[in-house]
C-alpha cells in the first residue's frame, strides 16, 4: 500500500500522511531565529530535522503531494518565508528519496470545494470538509485555521498518485 503525503507549504503550513492503516496530522516544525537585517526582528525557519523525522517514519513506498508556495512581489516578506520553507522541505526529500510533485491549491480545491466559492471561503471551506472527512482530528484542525494538508493527502491518494 502506497502513502500519500499532503504538504501544505509554508511555516504555518501542515503536513498530512495516509497510510493504509492510519492518518496523520502535524503542523509544520518550525522554530525562531533572529533575522540579521537592519531591524531587530526574528523569522520562522522549517525545523528541518523534526521535519524530517515525522516523514522518515512513512518513507517507504511513500509519495508526496506538495501545495506550491505562494510568491506574491506585494506580500514579499510571506512570500521570501515560504520559499525559504520551500527549499528546506525539498532538501528533506531529496536526502530521503522520496518523490514529489507540485499541485497548485486551486486544482485540489476543485475536488473538495462547491462551485462558486469566493476566494476569502477556502479556509472556511477547508475547515469544514476536512473536519467531515477527518472527524478524528477536529480540534487540530481548529487550531491550525485549515486542514489543507489532509485534503491534499486525501487528493493524492484519490488520484492514485
Amino acid at each position: 500500500m502506497k502513502t500519500y503525503i499532503g504538504i501544505d507549504n509554508g511555516v504555518t503550513g501542515s503536513i498530512a500522511i495516509i497510510t493504509e492503516n492510519e492518518t496523520f496530522f502535524h503542523k509544520t516544525p518550525v522554530f525562531l531565529q533572529q533575522d540579521y537585517t537592519k531591524k531587530k526582528q526574528n523569522i520562522s525557519r522549517l525545523d528541518s530535522v523534526k521535519f524530517c523525522e515525522i516523514l522518515s517514519k512513512h518513507k517507504d513506498n511513500a509519495f508526496v503531494l506538495l501545495e506550491r508556495p505562494m510568491v506574491n512581489t506585494g506580500r514579499f516578506r510571506q512570500s521570501l518565508s515560504a520559499v525559504r520553507c520551500l527549499e528546506a522541505t525539498i532538501c528533506c526529500l531529496e536526502l530521503l528519496k522520496i518523490p514529489y510533485q507540485y499541485i497548485d491549491s486551486k486544482e485540489w480545491q476543485k475536488s473538495f470545494f462547491p462551485k462558486g466559492y469566493e476566494k476569502g471561503e477556502t479556509k472556511r471551506f477547508s475547515v469544514e470538509v476536512a473536519s467531515r472527512l477527518f472527524p478524528v482530528f477536529i480540534e487540530e484542525i481548529k487550531k491550525q485555521k485549515d486542514g489543507d494538508a489532509l485534503l491534499i493527502a486525501e487528493y493524492a491518494k484519490r488520484r492514485s498518485f
